[in-house]
């Protein structure tokens, strides 16, 4: 009998976040199949992990509605090529990982030309795509969902949907307060602000003037009595004064804090799992602004309050992001005798609850293997 060939899965994400993701998911499937061919459009991580990387992910990325439309010429032509790729030799899965923008229209290729589909970290059609859930279900097969409550969602809308769990759990632990506290030589009884302005460019200049100067205000007030900011390696975060810019070393400034002021995004849960109470506060462009809440159906940006199933920590949008604003919404979760810090930091406890146990690259290989072999 004539051995199986290699089963050959391919592979699709935009950005780091997904390279990240993606990478688990190889190591995943190789190690429940070895032989698999894996092709991807990726990054260094999922090369690294033995994926062969056809189409690089620099360049790609892009945040928002507007910010979007300036790279429409460079996926067009990737999606033509992928196309033709796809056309001449098929693959037995395709998995887009997020990215929604682009991964829909891969997986939409995938599907017509007869290929099984399993997409990991699904647009969020709970939050505003819910008038093209049927576009979505025709183009897949399965979904791995990594929210609690998007299972359930899917599967109204006719889409089988499975909970995998967050990929962030399986970052193994976080280090302890004291641990870092004591490499950074931060005192134990210092009361210590995180910033997280964000990792984007346009993140950080739409954030970092507004957080660093309720920051400051915090400071001089007596209220806390150091500033920690999660920065990016090679951005700029200007006239930082008293503030501290550790640059790549996100989970530590997390760690080190009683509080943090933080972009809405995975920050808000990696806080939760840190048990580190947080205010929430997002800009973006205007017109994505416009857009966003003309088309959102939940009422909370934030995925500690959207997981939580109802408001735990305080959400500051657009316009509403002023500096008096946030200084007013993190000075008591820095009093560790306030009540309010005390109420968020149990409900952080649920959230973490909620989210699981570790483990969610495996589950997603053992779905990808029942669909290579059904």
């Amino acid at each position: 009998m004539t051995p199986a060939a290699p089963a050959r899965v391919f592979i699709s994400v935009g950005e780091p976040s997904g390279d990240l993701h993606g990478a688990n998911v190889v190591r995943a499937i190789l190690r429940r199949r070895p032989d698999t061919r894996i092709e991807a459009i990726g990054g260094p991580r999922m090369a690294q992990a033995g994926a062969n990387v056809l189409y690089p992910i620099e360049g790609l990325g892009a945040l928002g509605f507007a910010e979007v439309v300036s790279q429409i010429p460079a996926h067009y032509r990737l999606l033509r090529t992928l196309r033709r790729g796809f056309d001449a030799e098929p693959y037995d899965v395709v998995i887009p990982i997020d990215y929604p923008g682009f991964n829909l229209r891969v997986a939409q290729s995938a599907k017509r030309r007869g290929m099984k589909v399993m997409y990991y970290i699904p647009p969020a059609l709970w939050a505003w795509w819910s008038g093209r859930a049927r576009r979505f279900a025709r183009a897949v097969d399965r979904t791995a969902v990594i929210l609690p409550f998007e299972q359930g969602f899917f599967r109204r809308l006719g889409i089988e949907a499975v909970y995998v769990g967050h990929p962030l759990l399986d970052r193994g632990p976080i280090p302890t307060q004291e641990e870092v506290r004591t490499s950074l030589g931060v005192a134990d009884d210092a009361r210590v602000l995180g910033i997280f302005p964000g990792s984007r460019p346009q993140e950080v200049r739409r954030h970092w003037q507004t957080f660093r100067d309720a920051a400051l205000e915090l400071l001089a007030a007596g209220r806390c009595d150091r500033v920690l900011v999660a920065g990016t390696e090679g951005e700029d975060y200007p006239d930082p004064g008293a503030t501290e810019v550790l640059r790549d070393a996100p989970i530590r400034v997390l760690a080190a804090s009683d509080a943090v002021i933080a972009k809405s995004g995975t920050t808000t849960l990696e806080a939760a799992l840190a048990g580190t109470p947080m205010v929430v506060a997002y800009r973006t462009h205007p017109i994505t602004y416009r857009i966003g809440m003309r088309a959102k159906k939940v009422p909370w940006i934030s995925l500690v309050n959207l997981v939580a199933e109802r408001e735990i920590v305080p959400e500051l949008l657009q316009h509403g992001v002023s500096a008096a604003a946030l200084r007013d919404a993190t000075g008591p979760l820095l009093d560790r005798l306030d009540p309010r810090r005390r109420a968020q930091v149990d409900a952080l406890e649920e959230v973490r609850q909620r989210l699981g146990a570790p483990g969610a690259s495996d589950r997603v290989a053992e779905l990808i293997d029942e669909l290579i072999g059904a």
